[in-house]
């Protein structure tokens, strides 16, 4: 029944979530991916495919960990969190322009996200070295 799959849905992502915060990321990355492959919509997904972007991150998968983020921002475009985490991505394979839109894109979702602010500002900062530089 509905009511049952959706509990077991929700237990299946708290339980993914507390392996996360324990930092037991393949036990997180494969309880993500088996909430994310029972075909959920929503922000739910949004989440959980932001969370497993998370775990992919921490585990230096980048490439990985971009494709999560970028399939939470389109399952949930106004969700702010995603375009966030994979500006960091971005910013640390020192791709300075895409990293400082996905900050950009989070102030104007949410003008009071200050890690993005500060993120925006080094992106900037980093890039105008970079051009000094001459690479």
């Amino acid at each position: 029944d509905v009511i049952a799959m959706a509990g077991e849905a929700a237990a299946l992502l708290a339980a993914a979530r507390a392996e996360l915060r324990a930092r037991r990321l393949s036990a997180a990355e494969e309880l993500f991916s088996r909430f994310i492959r029972g075909g959920r919509a929503g922000s739910d997904l949004a989440t959980a495919l932001n969370d497993r972007g998370q775990v992919r991150y921490l585990r230096v998968e980048f490439a990985a960990a971009v494709q999560d983020f970028t399939a939470a921002i389109e399952c949930q475009p106004g969700f702010e969190v995603p375009y966030y985490n994979r500006g960091l991505v971005r910013y640390r394979l020192g791709d300075f322009d895409e990293a400082m839109k996905d900050f950009r894109k989070v102030l104007e979702l949410n003008p009071q996200f200050e890690d993005a602010a500060l993120s925006l500002k080094q992106a900037m900062l980093d890039k105008e070295e970079k051009e000094k530089r001459g690479y």
